[in-house]
């Protein structure tokens, strides 16, 4: 896979557009959904929510196919209750007469304020300044929906494919320094659903949700299987300080299972009934021991119009209380949730202190 360091923002074509709200978006009262559906006869949550809205946590924000027009797939930086900062690439991605669908998914602010993230098509590194410092494309055929930091000079690189493969790239020197193949039962004819999130663990282990295959697979150093738990289609498996694995369970379940297997703690669309899910896509615990967990709509909700009814994320405790719901489609439209990162969490995040 070939890096192409770049100093200008036109290399991945792509709009950007800094964006500062007025201190009028932020609020600590608690956030009405109806207001946030106002145009839609239909809500998927209850009339007030819990929290403080986009004021509850700063955050950094990515979605995955908002597929409403011909809109622009966003970055957003939240701080303060309000949109502090914004990157925006086409929803398209043209290579000669090849039209392909971008998407955003993982996406990490690092400790110096750059952003790693993947879109799909490849990924990038960005500066608060929006300069793009490194960027690599997906080959033909293959796709790209995480990426890990490893350090401020390393990325973790999942690539989709046949075969599918797991890259430790270097971005100053471009060298793959470490490639393995994963060992996928069922390839598929695309693909797209093979993996969503594979990071490596604070252990130097690398924990995969294998999507298609319906299983989290925990790979040793040099890659051999040494733990595995079935589930179905596991989107995101992360590993917990307590040794545990948070695993977002399809459609909408967030599973904490121990080593041997055994379920400690869940939370599904039965603990909070006043809410509907629909697909849990990334879910992280906080020091605080609460769970944040992104709600996806687009594939449930075929019309566009009624996504404004539903919470993009939600934040609960280990009693399973929602304490924050957030549903903001209007000033700003957040658009759909796939990735959030809270910037007020402790640690170095590409030292994986953080537990996403």
């Amino acid at each position: 896979m070939k890096i192409v360091h770049l100093s200008i923002l036109l290399a991945l074509g792509a709009s950007a557009a800094l964006k500062c709200r007025s201190a009028d978006a932020a609020t600590n009262a608690p956030v009405s959904a109806a207001t946030a559906a106002a145009t839609n006869a239909i809500s998927y949550a209850p009339a007030v929510l819990p929290g403080k809205g986009l004021a509850q946590h700063p955050f950094l924000y990515t979605g995955e196919w908002d597929y409403r027009g011909n809109r622009d797939q966003t970055i957003f930086v939240v701080r303060d209750g309000k949109v502090a900062w914004t990157y925006s690439i086409p929803i398209n991605y043209t290579n000669g007469t090849n039209v392909t669908l971008q998407e955003l998914g993982d996406a990490t602010m690092l400790s110096n304020g750059n952003i790693v993230f993947c879109r799909k098509v490849g990924a990038s590194e960005i500066t608060p300044d929006k300069k793009i410092i490194w960027n690599l494309d997906a080959p033909q055929g293959t796709e790209i929906h995480s990426i890990q930091p490893i350090g401020l000079d390393r990325v973790l690189v999942t690539q989709n494919g046949n075969p599918a493969k797991l890259m430790l790239i270097n971005t100053g020197t471009g060298k793959t320094e470490k490639e393995f193949t994963f060992p996928v039962l069922n390839p598929g004819a695309s693909p797209h659903v093979q993996f969503r999130r594979v990071h490596e663990t604070k252990e130097g282990t690398f924990l995969a949700a294998h999507l298609r295959d319906g299983k989290v697979v925990e790979y040793d150093a040099n890659f051999k299987e040494i733990w595995s738990y079935t589930t179905f289609q596991p989107w995101s498996a992360t590993r917990l300080k307590n040794g545990n694995t948070l695993i977002t369970e399809g459609p909408h379940t967030i599973l904490e299972v121990n080593k041997q297997g055994e379920i400690v703690w869940q939370f599904s669309q039965e603990d909070a009934p006043e809410y509907k899910f629909f697909v849990f896509q990334e879910a992280s615990r906080l020091a605080n021991g609460d769970t944040v967990v992104c709600n996806w709509c687009p594939y449930n909700l075929k019309d566009p119009k009624t996504w404004p009814g539903s919470v993009q994320v939600l934040e609960v405790t280990p009693e399973k209380k929602v304490v924050w719901a957030m549903s903001e489609w209007k000033n700003p439209d957040l658009g759909p949730a796939s990735s959030i990162q809270l910037l007020d969490e402790p640690g170095v995040p590409e030292d994986m202190d953080q537990q996403r």
